[in-house]
């Protein structure tokens, strides 16, 4: 049996009527430029992550620029982040002329290790980025506790991991900034691109409502040079529709994730996912198995046509456009093991328990070979 690594056919046709309804309500209105429907969801996505604002951009990748913009982040400037994500997280940073200093990961998390943290801040670092990579929250606490130390804004990429909790704080809320995309693969994806900053700051809010609009306030007049990202009429329509489900589509990939852990226990050279005590709700946007035969198995799966990815096979550090950065792979032995042996499988909500089944199967077969 095919079995698909994710099918977003399955989630609209059980929303076509609310979703059609909510494309042609724009069309009809006509405001399709932060139109009220822009506005509606800012706040929602704010509310759900317990701060007051809430601000639609073009994409995840663009929230993390104008959030880093904000905080002050300039040309000569350092910015810490995750040696393994994806290459937005580290792109950005690039792109603002500023230089990512990358950290190793823990090998149970995925996630930037606070232990390496503080070793790596110097006088030009000008902001902190942690990645709540596959929808576990890093560990904030110490990471906040060093970027308050310094005087340093805290950025989380949350991309991929909207409705997760820390402690039960909700993943965007704990630092200065949360960034999320609406990607169409993400827990809560739209029809192409789109993103949203979360902040409880006032003055960083409107900030970053002048930067997503060509830096203007009021409109025509500039007080610095911005963007032209902002998230479309269009696809705020059709996430509202989606957002009330979130949840048990969240809860639907956690059941998923228990019943492959479940399955897969025991199974020599293959390691499941690792949830922290303090990761009080992980949304599972991937499933991630560790295996030093992760090639073997990734080709047994594809002739299987059993929908699996590689996320994400090179580190940062070995990337060639940071090749300049002179960073050695000997300094980051967890994510450069790790990009060897990650490999993630099918838990999309829709997915049944026999392709679940079908999954588990191929797994054990391959694992065993």
């Amino acid at each position: 049996m095919a079995v698909p690594l994710l099918d977003l056919h399955r989630q609209y046709s059980a929303l076509k009527e609310e979703m059609d309804k909510a494309v042609l309500d724009v069309l009809e209105h006509g405001r399709f430029i932060l139109g009220p429907e822009v506005q509606k969801l800012e706040g929602e996505i704010a509310q759900l992550c317990g701060v007051p604002y809430g601000i639609g951009v073009a994409s995840g990748t663009d929230a993390l620029l104008i959030a880093l913009r904000a905080a002050g982040v300039e040309p000569g400037d350092e910015v810490v982040t995750s040696d393994f994500s994806f290459f937005a997280s580290a792109g950005v940073v690039s792109r603002l002329g500023a230089k990512p200093v990358f950290l190793d990961i823990e090998p149970d998390t995925f996630n930037l290790d606070p232990t390496l943290l503080e070793a790596a801040i110097t006088s030009k670092t000008k902001a902190i980025v942690p990645v709540h990579l596959f929808g576990q929250v890093a560990d904030m606490d110490p990471i906040m506790e060093i970027a308050d130390k310094h005087g340093l804004p805290v950025i989380e990429d949350a991309a991929q991991a909207i409705g997760s909790e820390y402690k039960g704080r909700k993943a965007g809320s704990i630092g200065h900034f949360g960034c999320f995309s609406f990607y169409p693969s993400k827990n809560l994806g739209g029809a192409g691109d789109g993103g949203m900053i979360v902040t409880a700051d006032e003055s960083y809010a409107d900030l970053c409502r002048s930067l997503r609009a060509h830096g203007e306030k009021p409109k025509y007049y500039h007080r610095t040079v911005g963007y032209n990202s902002r998230l479309d009429t269009m696809q705020a329509a059709m996430l509202l529709v989606k957002l009330p489900h979130l949840q048990n589509w969240s809860e639907a990939r956690i059941r998923h994730a228990h019943e492959y852990t479940h399955a897969f226990a025991g199974l020599e050279g293959l390691t499941t996912p690792t949830i922290k005590e303090y990761s009080t709700f992980h949304i599972f946007n991937q499933y991630t198995l560790l295996s030093p035969h992760r090639d073997r198995i990734v080709k047994g799966l594809a002739e299987r046509k059993i929908g699996h990815c590689i996320y994400y096979p090179l580190a940062f550090d070995r990337q060639e456009c940071f090749a300049d950065l002179g960073y050695k792979a000997e300094n980051f032995p967890v994510s450069n093991r790790l990009a060897r042996e990650v490999f993630s499988i099918p838990i999309f909500p829709e997915l049944t328990g026999d392709e679940q089944q079908e999954v588990i199967d191929a797994i054990k077969s391959l694992a065993a070979a």
